[in-house]
């Protein structure tokens, strides 16, 4: 009877350690998905763009003025205008005719800067010339993106993506293509006018 008592003792023992050992795995696992899935969704908030808002009235805002000049300095020559998505500036930096879009919150969403297709990456020239031979490279610019600011972009009145890259535009005939090349040297287009 003794070794029936003592089996059962041992067995529950073995039991419950056994179930502790799997509930703390489980709970472990449980919690290291948790922070996984909290990662992937702070990440998902961060990377996800905010809707374009419109700025509000006619008059350039005195704060997109101000981070300007804090950024920039006095630029002689500089001219602000407000369009429909943005209040945006002109003007010539080191040599290069650039333009920076401010939204609706006066942030700096981003500044294009004036290129020649010279100073795209070889490799997307290449690409580029024998994808459209006889285009004419019409247009070409530097996308520089405020990596801060999670407002896309609506060039060509065509909504892009938060990154660095270059655009190309490109004519033949009647046909318009807008040519992206990415800093990874990766070039996609779309078509502007058929």
């Amino acid at each position: 009877m003794k070794k029936i008592i003592i089996l059962s003792a041992a067995t529950f023992i073995l039991a419950a350690t056994v179930n502790a050992q799997t509930s703390e795995a489980s709970f472990k696992k449980n919690s290291k998905s948790q922070r996984s899935e909290s990662a992937i969704s702070k990440k998902k908030k961060l990377t996800k763009t905010k809707e374009l808002k419109k700025p509000e009235g006619t008059e350039v805002s005195s704060l997109a003025k101000q981070d300007f000049y804090q950024r920039y300095g006095n630029i002689p020559g500089a001219v602000w205008k407000r369009t429909i998505n943005y209040d945006q500036v002109s003007f010539t930096s080191d040599g290069e005719a650039m333009t920076s879009y401010y939204d609706a919150n006066a942030k700096l969403a981003g500044t294009i800067i004036q290129k020649k297709f010279e100073d795209l990456p070889e490799d997307s020239q290449k690409y580029i010339n024998e994808k459209y031979p006889g285009s004419n490279k019409e247009d070409v610019a530097f996308f520089n993106d405020n990596e801060l600011n999670t407002t896309n972009i609506v060039l060509f009145n065509k909504e892009f993506d938060d990154e660095d890259c270059y655009y190309v535009k490109l004519k033949k005939d009647n046909q318009e293509i807008l040519v992206k090349v990415k800093m990874s040297g990766d070039v996609s287009s779309v078509i502007l006018k058929n």
